[in-house]
């Protein structure tokens, strides 16, 4: 028996021992669809929030949401930051130019695809192995696809944090209320069935508890 306990002791630190990555990863999906791209100043913002608070090891990814977003072709700025805090800062500043310069030449997109771009997201950080994922979707969260595109398929959402950040409301919603509402249910359903954790925040002075 007392060679046994030495031996359930180096189990028991070994299992302990083998946890998973403990990075983040961060996609960010940008809606540039209609009156919806002259908010991408506020989206800038949120992103330079974002780089201040991931550091080494960690991953960030901006995307637009348009016509078909499950493509790397749309994705603004990507980086898999250095395990050396000088090159990450030099990494963070390139990133940071260039998501200014698409803020600054965007154009507007005539269609949404939402679930694509979480599609596109959820592909891209599982590749990217982070311990801790989170999917931010700047949007007022209406999608529109255009015709012969089909987006009834399955999300495995398991471990994910989604947050919707400056969900506006349209003009129909102010006629109407529980469009708005609607939306919301709508995507928090998808997501929380999925196996992901949903919240919203609309307030962006409440950013601190973001990541």
């Amino acid at each position: 028996m007392k060679r046994l306990v030495p031996l359930m002791l180096c189990t028991v630190l070994a299992a302990c021992g083998q946890q998973g990555p403990q990075n983040t990863g961060v996609y960010m999906l940008l809606d540039t669809s209609g009156t919806y791209r002259e908010e991408l100043d506020k989206a800038e913002q949120i992103i330079r929030y974002t780089l201040s608070r991931l550091g080494e090891t960690d991953t960030f990814a901006v995307a637009r949401i348009d016509t078909g977003s499950f493509s790397e072709k749309d994705i603004v700025a990507k980086a898999s930051f250095d395990d050396r805090p000088s090159a990450v800062n030099r990494q963070k500043r390139a990133f940071a130019q260039r998501v200014a310069d698409f803020v600054e030449s965007a154009n507007s997109s005539p269609y949404t695809d939402i679930s694509g771009g979480i599609l596109q997201a959820v592909e891209y950080l599982n590749e990217k192995g982070t311990g801790n994922k989170t999917i931010l979707i700047f949007s007022d969260l209406k999608e529109d696809l255009e015709a012969g595109y089909v987006r009834e398929f399955e999300l495995d959402l398991d471990g994910f944090r989604v947050i919707a950040l400056n969900v506006t409301k349209l003009r129909s919603d102010n006629i109407d209320p529980r469009e708005y509402l609607g939306r919301l249910e709508s995507w928090q359903g998808k997501v929380e069935k999925a196996g992901g954790e949903w919240s919203v925040i609309n307030d962006l002075d409440g950013l601190d508890g973001l990541l």
